[in-house]
């Protein structure tokens, strides 16, 4: 099917409304038939001339301010090269034919830049809803005194028309803002690569009312034999900073887990590095070696709650054996611990932030004996089914303040 051939000019000269294109110098280029027709004016009339030249300000009002404030809203247009809605103004254009005799119009302009590729304004568009009639309708333009009435009136239209155009700017700026945010958690929070013949489900929930990135990691990376080193952490804070600082820190500790001889000596040389990381003070991690070959998990935290190993027989142990303080918490390095904990097959291995067990009115304890309550509840379940069952149990239905991040593994 062949695409439409689009006349532009002819759809430009036959939009509804008043419609006018000016250079940056505020020289008219063009000028559609509404603009002609309520303007007064011929094309021959406006064309390569100066706007207030065209419409210059009525010299019988001492208070006449159009032609001003027109002027002003075009230059911050070719100057910022964003959009200028204008308040109601009043704006009386001499008549043609009657030299000296002015009529009051009542506009409502919009001046919108037009951008080169290179980011410059090369013509701004000059929109005008022309609502004389409205201001005059109540009496079909009745004596000047009661010219404040109507205005306001028809201020008030104006207003209304403005906060539409507003909030049609946030919107836009929101799904920009979404676009940077999904493009930034795919890029830090890739989905995990496969390890091995081994089950893995991963989750990642941002706190209501953030943007979708946050300062919660995970990662998963494959190790030499049959082994897998996983982690989950947690950065102070929520939206783009802290996403900064995590995706740092994500990086640094997938690299270091790759050479280093275990978790704890994983998480020593990332406290080094976040030392010079601005934002990484108080983070907390936990870095886990597992080990299908002589089915032991090793692991270190640093300041993190405890992952939690989930036996076939529906036992649930808290591995809390190894745990230091977060990054950055001591004025000194000194050695982390770390401690192996042995596993049958069909073990389930949970790793998660604190979103998921932690509320601001109750004891810690609690939120670890939720999570231990539905992984038994739901300890028969694979592990992505786990994942969902357990954010759909343990966090409010209305949505987590603090943002979460799930690691669950089928050892």
């Amino acid at each position: 099917m062949r695409e439409p051939q689009i006349d532009y000019a002819a759809v430009f000269h036959a939009l509804p409304g008043m419609v006018a294109l000016l250079t940056p110098d505020l020289v008219y280029a063009d000028a559609n038939e509404d603009f002609l027709r309520l303007a007064g004016r011929t094309r021959e009339q406006l064309l390569g001339q100066y706007i207030f030249d065209v419409f210059p300000e009525n010299p019988n009002d001492p208070a006449a301010a159009g032609m001003r404030e027109t002027r002003e809203s075009m230059l911050r247009v070719v100057a910022g090269g964003e959009r200028d809605t204008m308040a109601l103004v009043r704006y009386d254009i001499e008549e043609r034919e009657r030299p000296g005799h002015w009529v009051k119009h009542y506009w409502s302009p919009v001046n919108a830049p037009v951008l080169d590729p290179d980011g410059n304004v090369m013509l701004v568009v000059h929109r005008v809803e022309e609502v004389t009639e409205l201001i005059q309708a109540r009496d079909g333009g009745g004596p000047d005194n009661d010219d404040r009435a109507r205005v306001l009136e028809a201020e008030l239209y104006t207003r209304a028309r403005e906060l539409q155009e507003i909030n049609e700017r946030l919107r836009r700026a929101h799904e920009r803002d979404r676009e940077v945010a999904l493009a930034l958690q795919e890029a830090m929070l890739p989905a995990p690569t496969p390890v091995g013949h081994h089950r893995a489900a991963v989750r990642y929930q941002p706190a209501v009312g953030t943007l979708n990135v946050c300062g919660d990691w995970y990662d998963l990376v494959d190790l030499p034999g049959d082994r897998i080193a996983v982690a989950v952490g947690d950065v102070v804070g929520h939206g783009l900073k802290a996403a900064c600082v995590m995706g740092q820190l994500r990086s640094a500790l997938s690299a270091a887990a790759r050479v280093a001889e275990g978790p704890a000596r994983a998480l020593e040389a990332l406290g080094l590095y976040a030392r010079h990381v601005d934002g990484a003070e108080s983070t907390t991690a936990v870095k886990t070696f597992i080990d299908w070959g002589t089915h032991t998990v090793v692991y270190s935290s640093a300041g993190h709650p405890p992952p939690a190993l989930l036996g076939p027989d529906g036992t649930v142990v808290f591995l809390d054996r190894a745990t230091d303080p977060p990054l950055g918490a001591r004025p000194h390095h000194v050695p982390r611990p770390e401690a192996t904990v042995p596993f049958v097959e069909g073990a389930t291995l949970v790793l998660y932030t604190d979103g998921l067990i932690e509320r601001r009115d109750e004891d810690i304890d609690a939120g670890l004996a939720r999570l231990a309550g539905a992984l038994v509840l739901h300890q028969r379940s694979d592990p992505e089914t786990l994942a969902d069952a357990l954010l759909a149990d343990l966090l409010p239905p209305t949505g987590n303040t603090d943002d979460t991040a799930l690691v669950i593994i089928r050892l």
